[in-house]
């Protein structure tokens, strides 16, 4: 019985030719260009990083490398998990959609790997489409405007900021200690825009002008500091 199962555990199913295993990696390297397009038109973040969208290319042709090794040998596959459960990847993810970036990179891989050209290059072209339109889609980015200041300046702040924004501005965080205050005011996107249009100076240097103002700053959640 034991010999049987070990068979079993590291049966082959096929020998690879040179021809089969450098199709996978050019077909691999297609979609791993097609994915490269993708990333750079679809990309709307602050700052593009052209070293990660060559790494996703990578990472495309080592998942179809680590498919072609394991193909259907239940021994090679559980050893790579037990060998894989070790690696820990601390590198922070800035933008959701690069997650579903690094997704994509190793379905296709796992596709080219296994041969499945077909589902690899139609599910790419899905997702191509998909991301092309919706990557073009403008961020709706909720801003905080920070204040900072002399107490006696408290009702002078609120007054122009809420003139300036027509009183939609939203006050979440109000600290008052040793004669000092500080607010935190939520805006949106939509009201900054329509602020700029009406005012001929911006919030910013409206506040800074202000007798016992001492800081503005103006945030957005991802922490990009506009002015």
């Amino acid at each position: 019985m034991k010999e049987i199962l070990s068979e079993y555990l590291n049966a082959q199913t096929g020998v690879f030719t040179v021809r089969d295993i450098l199709l996978r990696f050019v077909v691999a390297l297609v979609l791993g260009i097609v994915i490269y397009i993708s990333y750079r038109f679809s990309f709307s973040g602050a700052v593009y990083s052209a070293r990660f969208n060559v790494s996703l290319v990578m990472m495309t042709l080592v998942s179809t490398l680590v498919m072609s090794v394991i193909g259907n040998n239940i021994a090679l596959s559980l050893g790579m998990v037990g060998a894989l459960s070790i690696v820990r990847f601390r590198t922070a993810v800035k933008d959701a959609r690069d997650t579903a970036y690094i997704f994509w990179c190793i379905a296709v891989g796992i596709c080219c790997g296994v041969s499945e050209f077909l589902v690899a290059g139609v599910g790419s072209a899905v997702l191509f489409l998909f991301l092309l339109l919706f990557g073009a889609v403008r961020r709706n980015d909720q801003f905080m405007l920070i204040v900072r200041g002399a107490q006696d300046a408290e009702q002078l702040i609120e007054a122009k900021v809420g003139q300036y924004f027509d009183n939609r501005a939203q006050i979440k965080v109000l600290n008052a200690a040793d004669g000092r205050v500080e607010y935190i005011f939520a805006l949106s996107e939509a009201m900054l825009t329509a602020a700029k249009k009406k005012n001929a100076s911006s919030i910013v240097d409206i506040l800074r002008s202000l007798d016992g103002v001492q800081a503005v700053q103006l945030v957005s959640q991802n922490d990009e500091i506009n002015r």
